[in-house]
């Protein structure tokens, strides 16, 4: 498996230029590459929500090829155990996903977050289905927004959640082959 890993502030163009990079590396792969597949985690909670995933909708049916996207909000684990030998895939992103991790099961009362051991072992086990991934022949393209060029906040749930993915962070670039960071739509690549 290759892993690239790539963060950047909101609205920095990390989703486009990931799309750009997994669509050409398919293409380059297009005797070998199987599935071009997108992992959204997003959830439309509110109308600003919708308008982002309609426009990374939009974006990849412009593409010449077609995507298939699976909507992963909570479980990706589970999807990553689906993943085959020459799928490249995207996964956009890490910190939706982790915001999903931190409040599932809040609508029955009591969130993950709440609950002793929930968060760790969800983590644990998207840690592990991604080392299974290492077996596999694919390409595995991870985005995730880059939060800590902020002051820290008052709010210790807030604090939690940094500290959470930034430690996530650093495992999943360790575990890749390539990183980047966008700015203002500029790429650095780091590793």
């Amino acid at each position: 498996m290759a892993l690239i890993f790539i963060t950047g502030g909101v609205r920095s163009g990390k989703s486009h230029f990931a799309e750009q990079a997994a669509l050409q590396h398919y293409e380059a792969q297009a005797c070998t590459a199987k599935r071009l597949l997108y992992l959204a985690s997003g959830i439309a909670l509110d109308h600003e929500m919708e308008k982002r995933i309609l426009r990374h909708q939009a974006d990849r049916q412009a593409q010449p090829v077609q995507w298939l996207t699976v909507e992963a909000p909570y479980a990706i684990s589970e999807v990553f155990e689906t993943l085959q030998d020459g799928d490249v895939v995207l996964w956009d992103c890490v910190t939706t996903w982790l915001t999903n991790a931190f409040y599932e099961g809040y609508d029955k009362g009591t969130p993950c977050l709440q609950q002793p051991g929930c968060l760790a072992k969800k983590l644990q086990a998207v840690k592990q289905a991604i080392q299974s991934l290492l077996k596999k022949d694919l390409t595995f393209f991870v985005v995730s927004n880059e939060l800590f060029d902020e002051p820290p906040y008052a709010s210790d749930e807030v604090e939690l959640y940094r500290r959470t993915l930034g430690q996530f962070h650093q495992w999943l670039v360790s575990m890749a082959q390539e990183a980047y960071e966008m700015n203002y739509g500029i790429v650095k690549r780091w590793k």
